[in-house]
């Protein structure tokens, strides 16, 4: 179950929803090295964006009204190799007055030589209700495929996973200043999975989630999301810490540390993944 422990990206609660995809490409030449810059700043201003982001912890979540974020990367060589690749990811967040809506997606696609060697998706929904500026209950939907699993080698084993999840509960902010947020929200539902072997089940699962942010300075900021589904078959446990740094105007940075832990992953994959994240954004 290793694509289960990889579990967050995006956050099960569509907080998460921010950092689906990252660039996976191998290119050569001018105009592919300037692809190739043109995706890795994209990644890394989005993942400083998501560490700073505050209405991703204020008051309610989402800003109101209608915001969004779609991104679609194709690729593809010939000659002495035949290879394509496909990706994209969504976001679409819509707040009106105490309801907040909130829609992810992403998807992986690649070839080599003919052969299929990855087939990635990841989707989901939520919808939460605030009764009070702390006070709130949610409903969630997630779904996640993996076509292709790799072992402790990076093989790929045969088989594919499904992960899929619908439950709701109550949530609450436990601090809810503008520099300093902490909320978490828990609750029972529904879980399905299907692991490599093809042996599926459905079966009563739970979802507990944190998301804290506190912002030390004007430039220093800290941020960490934990995450945790469970159910008979397995609990799958990620946590993703991280310190925002805005030295100037033209200078930021981000180090992240993740964690995803497996309590039952298939035969010959690891329990646990970590993670280590450095990103910089330098302009003049």
């Amino acid at each position: 179950m290793n694509t289960l422990a990889k579990f967050a990206t995006f956050s099960t609660l569509a907080l998460i929803v921010a950092a689906p995809v990252s660039a996976q490409s191998t290119l050569t030449g001018v105009t592919g090295l300037n692809d190739q810059i043109d995706d890795i700043t994209t990644e890394v201003e989005r993942d400083q964006r998501r560490g700073q982001d505050a209405d991703r912890f204020g008051a309610t979540g989402v800003a109101q009204g209608w915001r969004g974020s779609f991104a679609l990367s194709a690729s593809g060589t010939s000659g002495n190799t035949d290879n394509g690749e496909l990706a994209g990811a969504g976001r679409l967040t819509y707040g009106i007055g105490d309801w907040n809506h909130l829609v992810g997606f992403a998807v992986e696609y690649g070839e080599a030589n003919g052969i299929k060697n990855e087939e990635k998706f990841f989707g989901t929904y939520e919808a939460s209700r605030y009764f009070t500026p702390e006070f709130y209950m949610f409903g969630i939907g997630r779904f996640q495929y993996d076509g292709l699993l790799t072992d402790t080698s990076g093989a790929i084993v045969p088989g594919s996973e499904t992960d899929a999840f619908l439950g709701f509960g109550p949530g609450y902010r436990v601090l809810n200043e503008p520099d300093h947020t902490w909320r978490v929200q828990a609750g029972p539902g529904a879980r399905y999975y299907k692991d490599a072997a093809g042996v599926s089940d459905t079966e009563f699962g739970f979802i507990v989630s944190s998301r804290y942010f506190y912002a030390l300075t004007d430039m220093v900021s800290f941020t960490n999301d934990t995450d945790i589904l469970g159910s008979d078959a397995n609990t799958i446990f990620s946590n993703d810490a991280g310190i925002n740094y805005k030295m100037s105007n033209n200078l930021s940075t981000r180090v992240s540390y993740r964690t995803d832990y497996n309590t039952d992953p298939s035969a010959g994959l690891k329990s646990t993944d970590n993670t280590l994240g450095v990103s910089l954004v330098l302009g003049f």
